[in-house]
Order: C-alpha cells, then sequence, then structure tokens
C-alpha cells in the first residue's frame, strides 16, 4: 500500500510541473512561508567536512550564505532513496539559473561500504542528478560523528539499506534549519522550490 501510495504521487507530478514552475515565477517566496514542518528554532547546520564521488571536499563552513539542502541516502535503497533524488533534481529544475546558483543539494551517505565512489556515481547517473547533488561518502570514522550531529539512524546501524532517516533539511543561508521535507508525505518539487527560496529570502 505503501509503495503504490508513491508511486502514485510521483505519477501525477509531471501533470502540475508546468504550473509549478509559473507559479514560481509569478509569487516570491518570503520568509516563514515554507510548505515543510517547521523544526525547532536556533538549530544549525552541523560542522562537517566530507568528499563527493569526484573526491571534491564539501565542508559546512564553506557552505555559508548559500541555502543548503540536506538528506541521507543509501546506494542500494530502492524506494525512499530514488524518489528523493527524483525529486531534488525536478525541484531544483524549477528554479531559476540565478536561483540555483544561491542553492546546494548534500546527501549524506549512510552506509560507508555500500557507497564507494563508483556506486554513488551510478546512482547519481541513473536518477538524472549528476552535477545537482553532492552525494558525500567516507569512512564508518569519518561519517558516525556526522550521523550524531545530525541526529539519524543511520543504514550501517538498522542492517538495512531501506531503513535509515531520510528526511530533506533545508538550512538557510545563515545556517539555520528552518524546514523539513518527507517523501511520500511533503516532498515534491514544488514544495522543495518553495521553501529553497523562502529560505534564501531570509537574508534579504
Amino acid at each position: 500500500m505503501k509503495r503504490r501510495y508513491v508511486l502514485a504521487v510521483l505519477a501525477v507530478i509531471p501533470l502540475f510541473a508546468l504550473a509549478a514552475g509559473l507559479a514560481l515565477e509569478r509569487s516570491d517566496a518570503s520568509p516563514g512561508s515554507f510548505r515543510g514542518s517547521t523544526p525547532p528554532r536556533g538549530i544549525t547546520l552541523p560542522d562537517f567536512s566530507l568528499r563527493n564521488a569526484s573526491g571534491e571536499i564539501v565542508d559546512a563552513d564553506r557552505l555559508r550564505g548559500k541555502t543548503v539542502l540536506v538528506t541521507f541516502l543509501e546506494t542500494k535503497c530502492k524506494e525512499a532513496c530514488p524518489i528523493i533524488a527524483n525529486q531534488i533534481g525536478k525541484g531544483l529544475a524549477l528554479l531559476t539559473l540565478k536561483q540555483r546558483g544561491r542553492v546546494v543539494a548534500v546527501a549524506i551517505s549512510t552506509h560507508p561500504t555500500d557507497d564507494t565512489a563508483t556506486s554513488v556515481r551510478q546512482f547519481l547517473r541513473r536518477h538524472r542528478v549528476e552535477g545537482k547533488l553532492h552525494y558525500l561518502v567516507g569512512s564508518e570514522r569519518e561519517l558516525r560523528p556526522v550521523w550524531r550531529a545530525f541526529h539519524i539512524l543511520a543504514a550501517l546501524d538498522s542492517g538495512d539499506a531501506e531503513t535509515h532517516s531520510a528526511p530533506v533539511r533545508i538550512f538557510s543561508p545563515a545556517g539555520e534549519w528552518v524546514s523539513t521535507l518527507h517523501p511520500g508525505i511533503d516532498l515534491t518539487p514544488l514544495n522543495l522550490a518553495n521553501d529553497a527560496l523562502a529560505a534564501g529570502e531570509m537574508i534579504r
């Protein structure tokens, strides 16, 4: 039942893609107009410094001044993870080139041995988010402090590729956690684009 519901949600997304883009063009998001759930105030982007599949270092400190989307993936995950990647890619596509330049999307591995540089590159290519999503990998020693800082359940600890925390958390350019979107509930391309823009408006 859950899988049928998710597939049904994905099936209607293309029907609204054009309308979604027009809606974003016609109205500017404003601070606080988030469609995701609102986290407790005052929580900021945790420190991390990890490499993506291309070997480039992505450092939390260097992301200051941009809206940051953070999610948690596993390349062997067949249910939620492909949906999350798909929605992020389509959501970013709704933004203008200038708007996309102010947004960084990051996925943090939840299983260091499953998520190799090769498997991550294949995942990104398969779900058409190459160049759009930084999929960060590392050893268990490198990743565990990051999982702990974000307070998430990793697939390594659950023992199941399908069982791990999988929200999309949105952080403002000042580093404050301002919205959370969940696959199968409120994670849609339009909601993601809206909340990314609303977060960016917080610096004005």
